[in-house]
């Protein structure tokens, strides 16, 4: 009986946290979503972004900006490309600028620096966990 008590608040929490998505389950951010970075630059390169599925925040977009300018308003479960220019850009969340309820009420900021080579395409995941958060991670191609 002990146990159980145990791992019922372990559960609890466990069940906020978010995981990453199936490839054949993610879909694009629809169109009227999408803010800027959608034509292809010149020697440029791409990002592309993916937010996982999970209860925290599920209700609520989350706004990806590149260099600190909206990009896209990025709902679970979604994907953007976004075109950049070689160099070096920043890659954020925030919380949606867009949305005048309490979901783009809060204070999330979450950047990562990244070096963006010509032709080159790096991956960002979106997730959230009851630690720290939404949080940005750059990942490996696979």
């Amino acid at each position: 009986m002990r146990m159980m008590l145990a791992l019922i608040p372990v559960l609890a929490l466990a069940g906020c946290s978010s995981w990453q998505a199936d490839p054949e389950d993610i879909t694009p951010v629809p169109e009227e979503r999408l803010r800027g970075f959608q034509t292809p630059v010149a020697n440029g390169g791409e990002l592309v972004v993916t937010r996982d599925f999970g209860i925290r925040g599920g209700g609520c977009y989350v706004a990806v900006m590149v260099d600190r300018r909206l990009a896209a308003r990025i709902h679970v479960g979604e994907q953007v490309h976004l075109h950049v220019p070689a160099g070096m850009r920043i890659v954020s969340i925030e919380s949606d600028p867009e949305d005048d309820t309490l979901c783009g009420k809060g204070g999330l900021l979450r950047e990562k620096a990244a070096r963006v080579e010509a032709g080159e395409t790096l991956q960002f995941r979106i997730s959230s966990d009851n630690r720290i958060g939404f949080d940005i991670q750059q990942v490996d191609a696979q």
